[in-house]
């Protein structure tokens, strides 16, 4: 049954995701060039401004938090707590703790500012003092100092005795916007300066060289290692064979997966090593070294304050699921950004679905990407061990974000009163990094990591990247996950076009169409035959590196969603093959567009609650607990 449609006059008056929810699929296909691209600029520049609101929100959260843990403590115990917070929270660049004046006791300060940005903040550190005798929470208006923009926030006691004061640099801001650029493709994808790659622009049916001038010029593009190619021969080659190679063809480095080796030459280009390979008798398939990237891009928004008051729809809606005993009341997540930025989570239906499960522990979501904030707050306690692709020797660390980003939307910790909820809560998550620090990896290192993946207990995998190419090796790996019984879930790119991308269109993989707070389709999610259901990917709030929350969008937002949901389906009845997983989140999602399947969304919206009951005839518990031990549902 349809989910009824979010009316978009609520969305005109507020003037909120004013891009996307207002077209349809079909209108969005229409743009043209030059109005996706000034789209894209946009939502470029109002991303930043959520992400900016996601900051000042979060830090005074923390700054109340440290503030109470203050009280009553000497001056040395003060101190250490605030050096404490500024090395957890590097963004806070100054702290101020400031008794009252009757108090007799001195202000006490952590962190060195340059005279500038000193100079800078003084008026407002002024207005915040003033704010602090009467009581009142205070926040300054951004100040700008070399491109970056400053706040002052600060935080008083109700007994007037003390206030806490912030100066915060608000480096999230451009970092986000820097990654987003390239994610939207605004920069040319050779114009990254990158020590290591030496990449080839090329169309991705013919392989003949493309030169890409304007965004729009990226649909249809793959990217691959100018001097690598890989290559599948019917046997495990020997010494011999690999010397051989090496003088005819001038290879300075031979890496293998299997009978799989990646060839690099010192002078020959991909093209030509593909020559003398194909006329060798015992070469099963030659193709260049293709370049993955991540699938997001930036969509952010003002708070969506409208969407909860809508929330949770018309009940004559809901009442078309067809549930046989009256709908238990959704789960309601304390975490601080949740009911102001978090639409995905009830549009979803994931807030009635954890009255029937929430996850387990013994289910491990692989995400497979630039790795993940190993340290963030929101996600201490959720991860497991993980695998450097791109460094065997170093950490599945995020230098990016994009990974980070992603984890947060599985399984940020739920109920914390911290930041954002994931939508599992016990579900573990495998860091796997095959996309190094400018956000793109080789075929050989997304590979890798799908099969490190399933060799260590990954049961869902999500894959927030794509290329327009086919590559036999990826999808050997694919392949191999596949058959060992995982699920593969993929992020079906935001080029706003029909093309397959993959790994998304592999039919072993379950691909991913995103949707705005409006059901509609998102204007730069790909489409078409191959997508099998949509989830939310426009301005989705979720964890960021350095203890730092982001709201970006992209198909990539899209697909962790999906991937969360096959966890809780795992978890629910883990005797699902993976097939019956993907087969019972098409069945079960909310139908949009045009009725039945169609190439905008799939099947439709992914909805939890319905999926999750489809998996388990079981009534509501709470399955997967840290003791495994259902217990009565939240009501």
């Amino acid at each position: 049954m349809r989910r009824q449609k979010v009316a978009l006059h609520h969305i005109a008056m507020t003037g909120l995701i004013l891009l996307s929810a207002c077209s349809s699929g079909r209108e969005a296909r229409r743009m043209e060039p030059e109005a996706e691209l000034r789209s894209k600029q946009a939502l470029v520049a109002q991303d930043m401004a959520t992400t900016g609101d996601l900051c000042r929100n979060q830090c005074l959260i923390h700054v109340n938090r440290l503030h109470a843990s203050l009280q009553d403590q000497d001056a040395g115990r003060i101190k250490d707590k605030l050096r404490q917070m500024q090395q957890t929270h590097e963004h806070m660049i100054r702290l101020i703790w400031t008794p009252a004046a009757s108090s007799g006791r001195s202000e006490i300060i952590t962190g060195k500012l340059t005279k500038e940005i000193e100079q800078a903040a003084a008026p407002y550190l002024e207005e915040a003092r003033k704010s602090a005798a009467s009581s009142k929470t205070y926040f300054s208006p951004n100040f700008v100092i070399n491109e970056t923009p400053y706040f002052v926030t600060s935080v008083p006691s109700s007994d007037k005795k003390s206030a806490v004061t912030a100066i915060v640099k608000q480096t999230i801001v451009q970092q986000v916007s820097n990654h987003q650029l390239k994610n939207l493709r605004l920069k040319p994808f050779n114009n990254e300066q990158k020590t290591g790659w030496k990449i080839k622009t090329v169309d991705s049916e013919t392989l003949q060289p493309r030169r890409v001038t304007h965004p729009e010029e990226h649909e249809g593009t793959s990217h691959y290692e100018r001097h690598d190619v890989v290559v599948q021969f019917h046997r495990a080659l020997n010494d011999s064979d690999l010397s051989r190679i090496r003088l005819d063809t001038g290879a300075t480095k031979i890496k293998q997966i299997g009978d799989t080796y990646i060839i690099t030459a010192r002078s020959l280009e991909a093209r030509q090593l593909m020559d003398y390979f194909r006329k060798r008798t015992d070469v099963r398939f030659v193709e260049p070294h293709y370049i993955y990237e991540s699938n997001d891009l930036s969509r952010g928004t003002k708070p969506l304050g409208w969407f909860f008051d809508w929330w949770p729809g018309n009940k004559s809606d809901r009442s078309q699921k067809r549930h046989e005993a009256a709908p238990e009341p959704d789960v309601i997540p304390n975490d601080a950004l949740f009911s102001k930025y978090q639409w995905n989570l009830p549009i979803t239906d994931t807030l009635r679905g954890w009255n029937v499960n929430k996850g387990n522990q013994d289910i491990t979501v692989a995400v497979i990407d630039t790795g993940v904030d190993l340290d963030h707050e929101d996600l201490k306690g959720q991860l497991v061990e993980g695998f450097n692709a791109i460094d065997s020797a170093g950490k599945p660390a995020d230098d990016v974000g994009h990974g980070t980003h992603v984890a947060g939307i599985i399984g940020a910790q739920v109920n914390n009163g911290l930041g954002v909820a994931g939508m599992t809560w016990y579900n573990k998550i495998m860091p796997v990094k095959v996309l190094d620090n400018s956000g793109v990896g080789s075929t050989y290192a997304v590979a890798q990591g799908i099969i490190w993946a399933t060799d260590h207990g990954a049961k869902v995998i999500n894959m927030s990247l794509g290329n327009y190419a086919s590559s036999d090796f990826l999808h050997e790996a694919i392949k191999y996950a596949y058959n060992k019984d995982v699920v593969l879930i993929a992020a079906s790119g935001n080029d706003n076009t029909e093309r397959p991308g993959y790994p998304a269109a592999y039919p072993e993989v379950f691909a991913v169409g995103a949707t705005d707070s409006g059901n509609k389709r998102a204007p730069f999610s790909n489409y078409g035959d191959y997508i099998d259901a949509a989830a939310p990917g426009v301005s989705i709030a979720s964890t960021y590196p350095s203890n730092q929350y982001a709201a970006l969008s992209g198909t990539s937002m899209a697909c962790p969603h999906v991937t969360a949901l096959a966890a809780l389906l795992r978890s629910a009845n883990p005797s699902l093959k993976n097939t019956e997983i993907m087969d019972i989140m098409r069945q079960t999602a909310q139908d949009l567009g045009s009725e039945g399947r169609d190439n905008d969304f799939g099947y439709g919206l992914i909805d939890v609650e319905r999926a999750i009951q489809s998996a388990t005839g079981k009534g509501p518990v709470q399955a997967g607990s840290p003791s495994a031990v259902p217990v009565p549902a939240v009501r």
